[in-house]
Parts: C-alpha cells; structure tokens; sequence
C-alpha cells in the first residue's frame, strides 16, 4: 500500500484541487473527445458558487454539470438556477449516480459527510473533487485511504491558498534556501469579529459537523506550512478554550432574525440584506431546518474560539501556531527562522499596510471571484550581519488572493503547465493538514502530546519531495 503512494508521489493521478495536474485536462485527462461530465452533491453557497457558477462560466466548453444532489429539495431547485444550468436534480445521491453516469463528482456538503461520498465515488469507478478539508477525523481518514488504495480513480481535494502569488512567493525563497535551513516559524491567523463570528453562526459551530475549526479553517494552514517546511508534521500539542461565543454570550435567542436582543447584541447579523442568502437557505429552511443566522451565544457551540499549537516536524522544525476568531481586524502574520537569516511575511495586518477596506467587507472581497484589483504587498527577508531586503509581491484581492483562479486554469486550461514550486500536492497532504487538527483536539482532551503516527497508517516523513 505504501508503495502505491512513493509510485504515485501523490502529484498526478492522486492530487489537491491546489495540484490539478492529475486531471491533465478534462478531455485529455480523462481520455475523452467530449465534455466531461459532471455532478456537484451539496449546494450551499461554496458548492454552487465556486465549484458551480464560475466553472459553468469559464469553461463550460470542456466540461457540462448533468446532475445536482442535496438533501434539501428547494436549495437545489435554486442552486440550478443560480448556476445557469439545466441539468435534473436529485435529493438521491446514489440515483444521480446510476442515472447520470458521470465523469466526476464534486462533494461540497456538510464536511462530516465528505467521506460518504468520496468513498462512493471511488468504489463506483468515478473520480471524485472534494472540498476541503479532506474529512473530520483520524478514522474516516483512514476509511477514505483505504478506499482510495483499492481504487483506480483519482482523489481531489480543494485546497487554493498554494496558488496566491504572495504565499507562492514565500515558497520561492524558501525553495531557494535563502535563509537556510528553516529551524522554527511563528504562524498566526486572525479572524475578525465579522468573519470569525459567521464560523459559530453556522454549522461549523459543532465539532460533530466541522471538526472544529481545528479542522474546517486551520486545515488550510497546515497544509500550508507542511508545503512551505517540505515536511510532514511529526508531533502536536495544543491547547484551546470557548470562551467568548456559545455559552459564554449574555443573551441568546434562535437567530438574528427573531431574536429580542437585536439592538443590543453587537454580532447581531441581518440576513434580510443579502437576497442571495434569503434565497439559498432562509427560503428553504422548511426543507431541512437549517438556519443559516443562528445565534453566536446558543448553548450547543462546542468548537473552541481560541486556539495555540506547537507543531513539531519530521524534519526537526518546529512551529508555533494560533488561530483567533474575534479579532477586531482579520490578517495573519508568518516568521520563517533559519540558519543563515529569517523571512517576515503577513497580509491585511491594518497598521502594517495600507488596506482602505473595511472589515466587514473584507472577507467578501477575497471571497469574490471576479475582483482583480492588483497591488503590492511586501515580506522582508532578513540575512544575518546584512541589511534587510524588502520584496515587494504583485497580488490580488479577491479569490482567495489570486489562488482561486490559478488553480482553476491549472486543472481545466494549462495543466502542462510548469509547477517548479510544487503546488501539485497529493492524498497524503490531504491526510497530514486533517491531522494536525484532529492531533491538536486529541492533545487538548488529553492534556499530552499526539504522535501523528499514532493516527493513521500514513507515516511522517522528513522529505516529502
């Protein structure tokens, strides 16, 4: 089995949405003379947004949607029409597959469900694009490694961050051993009160849904750091609290909608605002009883709101991590310290830069797929007994700082395409980012360090390249 992922090298036949090399094209990958087809399960607003509407947009020449699933029927009935589509819909996931037949499945439900339908997907012949992350836990980890051993289709997991210029920069000098030999990094992501209170408003407020933030938001990071380190993560130990939503708020209600403290309560958020929003889920809600504006302060929030790990590395580094999820501005700051010097990097960090976007709107500028608006963002690399060098990086505001699009054009347009930074990743990035946050809830419950070794058959390896 182990063989099977060094034969592969988790670049092409088993990748990261961040890797569309495994696709080649949708025609020549798939060795077809005709549009791929394909069928998206989950159709809430990342689903049919940017796995539906912008690739139905941009290269609906090579590829056409023939099915949609979800369980709520009046979500798919919108999600079909927001997508431009004209496709059948199914609350039946296995019925869409046997009647459509299709190329490739896109998962973008609830994240404790990815599994189910990665696993079916696979076991059916079909290659299969999840978004991240990946899954919940150590075990359906290990169920979708297993499934993925016996099967002959391809495993895709939707990771964009690796694209931006800015973080691709990052990578470059650390590619280019500009300050040796990387001995320790500080990486921490702050969530503001708008952005960061939308996690606990939603289901992602219980563990059983998204594995915590650990999970459904750090997973980005982690496999940042592992593709930035070039090296698996070896050990975690973490602490974490809920200690300002959930529980802790002085007053509660439902929603916003019908809740009595509205002109008290500062996370107060008016769904009524967005039509989009009215349209996908408040209209639905008879369907399935999903509320999209719940209460920050409900008693059920069981995810932490403060999070720290220190993540040791198969090859000896070592990382402190936090993640905040009320901050007053949103942005993140990363310290790469090496033998011969040390690089400062960080975006959005209000009194660093000069960023005229509120915070309220900053989280839908990077969210939006046809913002291009350019500019300069700086990192500093600092070489012992020099000066420091200031590198200015050309990037982008919306889709996810550029990474969004390039991803996309990786898969669909330019596969050939040069990859000398090696955003093309594989099964097992998926596995070690899920992993770092299923060790560091373990190590908090447990009070001890978590061997990532101890959680599935997928063992750390100093030198992933």
């Amino acid at each position: 089995m182990e063989n099977k992922f060094s034969r592969r090298s988790f670049l092409y036949s088993v990748s990261m949405l961040a890797a569309g090399t495994a696709l080649a094209t949708p025609l020549t990958g798939f060795g077809m003379n005709r549009k791929m087809k394909v069928v998206l399960v989950g159709t809430g607003v990342r689903g049919i947004s940017f796995w539906g509407k912008r690739l139905v947009e941009q290269y609906g020449d090579t590829l056409e949607f023939v099915g949609l699933s979800d369980i709520n029927p009046g979500r798919l009935e919108y999600a079909k029409q927001f997508m431009g589509v004209n496709c059948p819909t199914f609350v039946d996931f296995d019925e869409m597959v046997t009647k459509t037949r299709p190329d490739l499945i896109i998962v973008t439900t609830m994240d404790s469900t990815h599994h189910e339908f990665i696993i079916k997907g696979l076991n059916a012949g079909i290659d299969v694009l999840t978004e991240k992350p990946l899954t919940t836990d150590e075990n359906k980890c290990q169920q979708i490694v297993d499934a993925e051993r016996k099967s002959s289709k391809n495993l895709i997991v939707g990771f964009n961050y690796r694209w931006s210029p800015y973080i691709t920069k990052i990578k470059e000098l650390l590619q280019n051993d500009e300050i040796g030999e990387i001995t320790s990094v500080d990486f921490h992501w702050y969530l503001n009160v708008h952005h960061g209170a939308s996690y606990f408003r939603r289901w992602h407020g219980l563990t059983e849904n998204g594995g915590s933030l650990w999970v459904h938001k750090s997973t980005h990071h982690f496999d940042l750091l592992n593709w930035w380190l070039d090296s698996d993560p070896e050990e975690v130990f973490a602490y974490g609290a809920l200690e300002h939503y959930g529980s802790n708020g002085p007053f509660r209600g439902k929603s916003c909608r019908s809740c009595a403290h509205k002109t008290d309560c500062q996370y107060y958020w008016d769904v009524t605002k967005s039509q989009h929003d009215m349209n996908l889920y408040v209209k639905n809600e008879e369907h399935d009883g999903y509320t999209r504006d719940g209460c920050v302060y409900r008693h059920e929030i069981d995810i932490f709101d403060k999070m720290s790990a220190q993540i040791k590395y198969a090859n000896k580094a070592v990382v402190n991590y936090s993640l905040t999820t009320y901050s007053p501005y949103e942005g993140w700051k990363v310290s790469f310290n090496g033998q011969k010097g040390r690089i400062d990097a960080w975006l959005d960090i209000p009194f660093m830069g000069k960023d005229s976007l509120d915070q309220e709107a900053l989280h839908s500028a990077e969210m939006n797929q046809n913002m291009d608006d350019m500019n300069q963002e700086p990192l500093v690399v600092h070489k012992n007994f020099e000066k420091p060098q200031f590198v200015n990086v050309v990037s982008e505001r919306g889709g996810h700082g550029g990474g969004d699009r390039r991803l996309h054009d990786k898969i669909f347009k330019n596969p050939g395409a040069d990859d000398p930074y090696k955003h093309s990743a594989g099964i097992r990035d998926g596995v070690m980012s899920v992993l770092v946050g299923v060790a560091a809830r373990e190590s908090i419950a447990k009070n001890a360090p978590i061997k990532i070794a101890s959680l599935t058959d997928i063992k750390p390896t100093a030198d992933r390249s």
